[in-house]
């Protein structure tokens, strides 16, 4: 009902940047916390960052002051700035949303991810 398609990962060298986008597309009535989590191979899913429908921010310690978060309401699409990326940054990046669909379900929904390499 709810679909997220991520964008903007890729390799990049350490001390680079890219900006990943996230947009979500469906038979939506509202979206509301989003988010973004990365997995490296053999860790468990950590939080990257998340940012609420008025814009308050929430981030992990590791990327506090290297990335941003930001949306824009009217196209339902979340992006995350990375700047100074280290090679321990490296993973699989996934967008989260907490959004209600107009059949009234409201639950969390996860794109399929996008790999980040950053090479030292």
């Amino acid at each position: 009902q709810v679909q997220l398609v991520e964008s903007g990962g890729g390799l990049v060298q350490a001390g680079g940047s890219l900006r990943l986008s996230c947009a979500a597309s469906g038979r939506i009535f509202r979206v509301n916390d989003m988010g973004w989590y990365r997995q490296a191979p053999g860790k468990q899913r950590e939080l990257v960052a998340t940012i609420t429908s008025g814009g308050s921010t929430n981030y992990a310690d590791s990327v506090k002051g290297r990335f941003t978060i930001s949306r824009d309401n009217a196209k339902n699409t979340v992006y995350l700035q990375m700047n100074s990326l280290k090679p321990e940054d490296t993973a699989v990046y996934y967008c989260n949303a907490d959004a209600m669909a107009i059949t009234a379900i409201r639950r969390a929904y996860w794109g399929q991810g996008t790999q980040v390499t950053v090479s030292s």
